[in-house]
């Protein structure tokens, strides 16, 4: 998942620096707002026949200096789990995953990476860090902790989102209220999550539009399943992989990264996020 020119990208240009990016996020017209100043969540705009814009990119690409040895790496390889356990303020992020015409998306990758709560990154495990996928319903929910801040940077949670067969979204999540939002030059208001506390814990919900157009079918699909050996290859829908395991497509070999159970559209070419070319 570290291929970032996609069609996803369409709206936000490589050319366009961050800091133009929030400019023009900030004099952009007026978004629905929840109540406490929160851009609405995709599924409330449903009924107003509007065509949803998509969830802007925001990818902080810049390379390391020597001396930097915190921050939001991602790391390819992150275990399949919904549950990132940790000390901390326990944190529940839920929502769901749309195309622009508001039709959920099952089966989408989403992987999500933070800071603990010292805003410290693991960059040798995998704590606080693992993917998930979107239910028939296009829901997902991440059970993690509330992240810790670090120099430069407001408070956020990092994820890459990608439905089957097409590009990635790579993304950050914000906090409301948070006194740096106002001063971190990467901050996006339209990437608000909307934040509740509950007792001692904090519920957040937010919405992800994927910039893929279409309607949903208004026909049951059919059940027929795809052919189990695509030509010249052994790789099969419905077999479960894990990580480390091969397999082959067309005329490539392919090395698993992450475990999963193959399904139509996930095809070892077309998922760089799930299979590496050997």
């Amino acid at each position: 998942m570290d291929t970032d020119n996609t069609d996803q990208d369409e709206p936000v240009r490589r050319g366009i620096t961050r800091k133009n990016l929030l400019k023009a996020a900030l004099v952009a017209a007026p978004l629905p707002l929840l109540i406490g100043g929160v851009p609405a969540l995709a599924r409330a705009q449903r009924d107003q026949g509007h065509t949803l814009e998509p969830t802007p990119f925001c990818h902080d690409g810049d390379e390391p200096t020597i001396d930097q040895t915190e921050g939001p790496y991602f790391k390819p390889n992150s275990p399949e789990r919904s549950v990132l356990t940790g000390p901390g303020t326990l944190l529940t992020v839920s929502g769901y995953v749309f195309g622009r015409q508001c039709q959920p998306l099952a089966n989408v990758l989403l992987d999500f990476w933070q800071a603990d709560t010292n805003g410290n990154y693991d960059n040798v495990g995998y704590t606080f860090r693992g993917h998930q996928y979107t239910n028939a319903q296009g829901a997902y929910k991440l059970t993690t902790i509330v992240p810790g801040l670090y120099p430069g940077r407001t408070r956020h949670l990092h994820m890459k989102v990608q439905a089957p067969n097409r590009g990635i979204l790579t993304t950050q999540t914000y906090f409301p209220g948070e006194p740096r939002n106002n001063t971190d030059t990467i901050f996006d208001p339209r990437l608000l999550m909307t934040v509740r506390t509950v007792g001692n814990a904090k519920e957040a919900s937010f919405d992800f539009v994927l910039n893929i157009n279409g309607v949903p079918p208004t026909t049951t699909p059919p059940t027929s399943q795809p052919p189990t050996d695509p030509p010249g290859g052994t790789w099969r829908a419905g077999t479960n992989y894990a990580a480390g395991a091969t397999a082959s497509y067309g005329s490539q070999n392919y090395r698993c990264l992450q475990g999963h159970t193959a399904q139509p559209g996930w095809e070892p070419p077309n998922v760089p996020a799930l299979w590496q070319r050997i």
